[in-house]
């Protein structure tokens, strides 16, 4: 196959995916996931992990082709398996309760246990659960929702940034001091809080991340990872927000900022994960006993 060749994004008949020669930069066929034996585990079955992941599929580039996107598959479930070892189980939603959207060209066929995550949630995937509805109940539930996750994958930039339910759900989580967990291009959700508000009420204002860089965005149609220039890009919003970035380069780094956990990439999945998991552990309203 010719250099050139293996660089041209395939076509799924709607819309593009990642060319050869950029999956085999960024999709692995295994993960590094690690198995943690985690100390002093949730044992309270009714604090749950609450996910929100997208249910729109193709991002229109700036010249007009579109992109087959949505969540990232190992950027939702490595931190997923963490979280289940450290007894907390997750609840999936999407904006109106259509099915989740997955990248499915970067699963890693070969990683028997994300597989494995992957089936057991199947149903959940094909018939989330609503977040307009869940709003609409005041954001009251029999579940104790512990952490609102959200997943990366260029999905997260669909339909979640100017989402009116989502941002409700962001304030209530600042309120009632639960934890937010985002990575990659998951933080682009939480521009949510600020769509139609006054930038100086951004809840995340003055917070540091590392979250996957517009810089990179910026050069992916390079490698064929996309068919054209991004429409917009989220870094620069939120840094106008007053969030700061901690990384300009993907390198698997993550962080925590009081309850605001993140991660850069799919290179992060696995430490993102742990972080996640250990910082819920150690939070007396998390794991109560």
């Amino acid at each position: 196959m010719s250099q050139e060749l293996s660089k041209s994004p395939v076509f799924d008949g709607t819309g593009y995916e990642p060319s050869v020669f950029s999956r085999s930069q960024f999709v692995p066929a295994k993960t590094d996931y690690k198995v943690v034996d985690y100390k002093n585990t949730n044992t309270d079955k009714n604090k749950k992990i609450l996910v929100i992941a997208t249910e729109e599929k193709y991002m229109t580039m700036d010249n007009g082709k579109k992109f087959s996107t949505g969540n990232h598959p190992v950027e939702t479930f490595v931190p997923i398996l963490h979280l289940q070892e450290a007894g907390y189980e997750v609840d999936f939603y999407t904006p109106t309760g259509g099915s989740v959207k997955l990248e499915l060209w970067a699963l890693p066929l070969q990683d028997k246990l994300v597989n494995d995550v992957i089936e057991k949630y199947t149903e959940q995937l094909v018939s989330p659960k609503s977040l307009k509805d869940f709003v609409a109940g005041d954001m009251k539930s029999e579940t104790d929702y512990v952490a609102v996750f959200l997943p990366g994958g260029h999905g997260a930039m669909l339909g979640l940034p100017e989402n009116e339910d989502l941002k409700k759900v962001i304030n209530w989580v600042v309120a009632e001091d639960k934890f937010m967990l985002a990575i990659c291009h998951g933080p682009a959700a939480l521009l949510a809080a600020a769509y139609q508000a006054e930038s100086a009420d951004f809840p995340y204002k003055g917070y540091k991340i590392n979250a996957f860089p517009d810089k990179i965005d910026a050069t992916l149609p390079e490698i064929g990872y996309q068919p054209g220039q991004m429409p917009w890009f989220y870094g620069d919003k939120l840094a106008k927000l007053g969030v700061e970035f901690l990384n300009d380069d993907i390198s698997g780094a993550c962080h925590v900022d009081r309850k605001l956990v993140s991660g850069d990439s799919p290179l992060g999945a696995n430490l993102f994960g742990e972080m996640s998991a250990n910082a819920l552990l150690a939070d007396p309203k998390a794991n109560a006993k």
